[in-house]
């Protein structure tokens, strides 16, 4: 990764954890009863510093500010339900160019959304290519970004137990860790085309970042940016 890209990362996770800091006290502050880590989460916007981390990319590569929609314009058709909110969508002359899920999670309970956030990233991909199947995006075929930071923690990389099964789990379940957990989920969204690329990345509260999988890291994230950037404006040529 290049020195550049590295400091855009770093930045990224800090303005996380800030946003985070600042949302918990408010709460705290206020007197309200999900102050704390849950204040932290109900106040949203922490990813805004990687979504704009990640809208950079697309600028780089000649999309003007009116095609990245981060706030509106955000709100895609379904098929088995009626709309998804999508956090970072790009559109050119009037295509789907990409749409892009950001998610997080922070301690100390990591076992308890690591199942609901395998069937959201599963679930949201099989909406939008169903409805694509039906003409909703016209014929350009979206392009999907997946992209989850993980807290960096003694409760997220260490080894968990597999639950009782009525068949065999998986190996390469066998003696994992949440983070490796979702390095594999990450990995193989995008090798069965659920998404076209994913960012994976953990990072501890001190800023400290870990990009544990080659493919899954912000470089080759962008990379995947620049393909499909490349493609859309070779379309515009013809």
């Amino acid at each position: 990764m290049s020195n550049d890209m590295s400091a855009g990362v770093a930045a990224a996770v800090a303005s996380y954890w800030a946003r985070r800091g600042r949302q918990a006290q408010k709460q705290l502050d206020a007197g309200k009863a999900d102050a704390g880590s849950r204040g932290a989460v109900t106040g949203g916007g922490q990813l805004d510093g990687v979504c704009d981390l990640i809208a950079s990319v697309f600028s780089s590569h000649g999309f003007p500010s009116s095609s990245i929609r981060r706030k509106s314009g955000i709100v895609l058709p379904g098929f088995y339900r009626p709309t998804k909110k999508w956090d970072l969508v790009v559109f050119h002359r009037g295509l789907l160019v990409a749409a892009i899920e950001l998610k997080s999670q922070v301690g100390p309970s990591f076992g308890n959304n690591f199942n609901n956030r395998t069937e959201e990233a599963i679930g949201n991909a099989s909406d939008i290519w169903r409805a694509y199947e039906e003409g909703t995006f016209g014929g350009l075929r979206p392009w999907l970004g997946y992209v989850f930071l993980l807290e960096e923690a003694p409760g997220s990389t260490k080894t968990v137990s597999l639950d009782a099964a009525v068949y065999p789990v998986e190996r390469i379940f066998t003696d994992t860790s949440y983070k490796a957990r979702y390095a594999i989920l990450c990995d193989r969204l995008v090798k069965e085309r659920l998404y076209d690329a994913a960012w994976f990345l953990t990072a501890t509260k001190g800023g400290e970042v870990d990009e544990p999988v080659p493919s899954l890291s912000f470089a080759s994230f962008a990379a995947a940016i620049a393909g499909r950037a490349a493609f859309i404006n070779a379309l515009s040529q013809d």
